[in-house]
């Protein structure tokens, strides 16, 4: 695999018009991902049979497309593997991939994927920076968190946000606010 590595990568996952943060699996070449029902990316997905990881260094837009929609402006159109598919625009890489989803037993689809075209977009080089990985994490944390309150996970985003303010960026800072006013602390 060219753009992604074993174990779990995340990225912003497009499908018509959506756009969600996703975990993509890579475990023994085989590359898959795990969606939750209800939600318009695992819709799309199930009924288009394809989704795009776009790789982006953007804190924000981690946080705002786990909670919001981007505005359609924000989509590129690509022909791939005779489909049209979409792509984030200001995406640094992006893997477009044909997607077969199935039920499993944990009431999650699992979505095995096989990948079509991989682009590079723009070259740059992003030292690792706890700040920002913390944003991902406490990204994923609050997406549970808004649905259920559990005061463990809240635990677990206080502990991401002292790393983010120690340890982030502007980017990630604003980020950081952004994802406080989305969860209601």
């Amino acid at each position: 695999m060219g753009l992604l590595k074993s174990g779990i990568n995340e990225v912003i996952a497009t499908t018509a018009f959506n756009a969600a943060p996703i975990g993509i699996h890579i475990r023994d070449k085989t590359v898959s991902m795990i969606l939750f029902p209800g939600g318009h990316t695992a819709e799309n997905i199930v009924r288009d049979g394809w989704v795009v990881a776009n790789i982006i260094s953007d804190p924000l837009l981690y946080v705002k497309t786990a909670f919001d929609d981007l505005p359609r402006d924000a989509f590129v159109e690509e022909p791939v593997a005779g489909k049209t598919m979409y792509r984030l625009a200001g995406a640094e890489a992006w893997i477009a991939f044909t997607a077969q989803a199935e039920s499993n037993s944990a009431g999650t689809i699992k979505v095995t994927l096989t990948q079509e075209k991989e682009i590079i977009e723009t070259v740059a080089v992003h030292p690792v920076n706890r700040g920002f990985n913390s944003i991902i994490d406490a990204t994923v944390h609050a997406t549970r968190y808004r649905v259920n309150r559990d005061p463990e996970i809240k635990k677990l985003i206080d502990y991401h946000t002292g790393i983010v303010r120690k340890c982030g960026g502007k980017k990630d800072l604003a980020a950081l606010d952004l994802l406080v006013r989305y969860i209601g602390e």
